[in-house]
């Protein structure tokens, strides 16, 4: 299913015909956050995403870069958007802003609910290494812009 996706894709945008398939990935924790996230991104509400630093670093996985592409799916591995990301910054969670959690674009875009869920996540994130969020940990903003489907 995400071949496909990906090959429809560089059907229509033959300038990445040559560009391997990108990893693919859902948002979030659970399956109603995964997909409300999926929909948002492939409406191009949602444009960016925060991981925590300590998660990362745990999980062993690389820091965003920019140019880097993604294939958002669903809970369930249903292809729904291909992302690129455009900038990364890494900002401490007490020194979000209120102009990045509207760019995030979950719920109703305002800085408390962002604070909210994202704690209520890193915590769930965190919690199996014995560790919770704090308000100093930094976290790696990244920016994307959804470059398919165009709407």
């Amino acid at each position: 299913m995400i071949d496909s996706f990906w090959k429809e894709f560089q059907n229509e945008m033959p300038e990445y015909s040559g560009v391997e398939t990108p990893p693919s990935y859902y948002f979030c924790d659970n399956e109603k956050d995964a997909d409300e996230c999926a929909e948002l991104v492939s409406e191009g509400i949602k444009q960016a995403t925060t991981h925590s630093l300590p998660g990362l670093q745990i999980n062993e996985k690389k820091l965003p870069a920019t140019g880097d592409m993604a294939i958002v799916t669903d809970w369930h591995g249903i292809p729904k958007a291909i992302t690129k990301t455009i900038k990364v910054e890494i900002i401490k969670f007490k020194d979000i802003s209120a102009e990045y959690a509207f760019i995030e674009g979950e719920g109703d875009r305002s800085l408390s609910y962002w604070q909210k869920i994202h704690w209520d996540y890193y915590t769930r994130e965190l919690s199996d290494h014995n560790l919770k969020p704090y308000q100093d940990m930094k976290l790696v903003c990244e920016y994307f812009e959804t470059i398919w489907p165009k709407k």
